[in-house]
């Protein structure tokens, strides 16, 4: 007989929600914990602790309190550091501590990725303070991306197309960071054509597996749309499964990765990586394929097999978003947006709306040769028929 494990899921948005539920279906016992009471995870799980886990001693205090056999980090905002400690107490952190580290921090991946790795990515520098930022950016010239070094959803990150957007990219930068460090990245603007999520799976015991790539569209760096499969010539698949490879091989453990390439004219860049599921791969909950994302990373947390990854049908999401700061919403719209075949609307539960903020997201299938356009065209039509009302403070 095999005891059921317990799992601590750092950080309890939508995409931990999606988790909780798989981990529980597998009969898995779930601590969620949040910077606050009631996010979406914490709703689902057996247990929640409400912690700033930036503070490396509250973060202790409930590891030590709980005693979890497996930590999941869904965010980047953690004392990361930490973790090592964890792994030397028998802890599984997921995928592993040295991941979680060196992907919290653009710094650490990036450096890994481009002269490490070798993978070839848009030309970069770092800045920590406005000076050094204008030095950077006249390095890289313009347009160029400005990107906090830890941050998330976007926050903090802006593009700048002439020298009088400087010093908002650095005050926007500085307002979305996560954590202590005022560093940010200048990246080289990529003349992309279609934006890739490569989920990958890797196993303790058994190979790494690729799920047919994911299409997504980003507006402030974070995702709007998404859809599967992305289909883009067969070279390129190759390489960014080579490229997903190495960089997943190298920083080890058991999960899955949302692995982010640039398609441009000239041929295939890295963008960045996530130890854990992505957001744009909320279009798998359309059953696109055989195991959800988050069935995937549960399955591979919890050492279980993975026969294969089949593509079943093809699917597309779109995000439903709030409009103004308040409590307590409420959806409208939700009977227009289920009329068409195929559709569906997931509610994530947050308890409080911002400008732009994530509330839920539309999902729509269709056949595996379906057509991807109106497929997209459908999501992002149902979800504008979903309108977030809420409390005005």
């Amino acid at each position: 007989m095999t005891m059921p494990k317990k799992i601590m899921l750092l950080g309890s948005g939508e995409l931990g929600k999606e988790f909780v539920i798989a981990a529980k279906r597998l009969g898995q016992f779930v601590i969620a914990v949040d910077s606050y009471h009631d996010a979406p995870a914490q709703q689902v799980a057996d247990e929640r602790e409400v912690i700033d886990m930036l503070d490396a001693e509250a973060l202790d205090a409930i590891v030590a309190k709980h005693s979890p056999e497996i930590i999941v980090p869904e965010i980047e905002a953690i004392r990361t550091e930490r973790f090592y400690d964890y792994e030397q107490q028998g802890i599984q952190v997921v995928p592993s501590a040295r991941a979680a580290n060196f992907t919290m921090n653009r710094r650490a991946i990036r450096d890994l990725a481009a002269k490490e790795l070798g993978l070839r990515t848009a030309d970069y520098r770092y800045a920590a303070s406005f000076e050094e930022l204008q030095l950077a950016i006249e390095a890289i010239g313009l347009p160029c991306v400005v990107k906090p070094l830890m941050s998330s959803s976007g926050k903090g990150q802006s593009v700048v197309r002439n020298s009088a957007d400087i010093g908002q990219a650095w005050d926007y930068s500085q307002s979305g960071k996560r954590g202590d460090s005022t560093e940010v990245i200048v990246e080289a603007f990529v003349s992309f054509h279609t934006e890739i999520t490569l989920l990958t799976v890797t196993q303790h015991n058994g190979p790494t597996l690729f799920c047919p790539p994911i299409g997504h569209r980003q507006e402030r760096g974070d995702y709007q749309e998404s859809w599967q499969p992305c289909l883009i010539d067969e070279k390129y698949l190759r390489q960014a499964e080579e490229m997903a490879d190495k960089v997943t091989s190298s920083l080890g453990g058991a999960g899955i990765w949302g692995v982010e390439f640039f398609l441009a004219d000239d041929g295939l860049y890295f963008s960045e990586l996530s130890p854990r599921p992505h957001d744009t791969g909320m279009v798998t909950l359309a059953g696109t394929q055989n195991l959800t994302e988050f069935e995937l990373h549960a399955r591979t947390i919890l050492g279980l097999p993975i026969p294969e990854i089949q593509l079943l049908r093809a699917g597309a999401s779109a995000v439903i978003l709030a409009d103004r700061e308040g409590d307590n919403p409420r959806f409208t719209g939700l009977k227009e947006a289920l009329t068409d075949p195929d559709t569906d609307i997931r509610i994530f539960g947050k308890p409080t709306t911002r400008p732009c903020r994530r509330m839920g997201v539309a999902l729509v299938s269709g056949k595996p040769d379906a057509d991807l356009a109106s497929l997209k065209q459908q999501a992002i039509s149902n979800a504008a028929r979903v309108t977030v009302v809420c409390d005005e403070r």
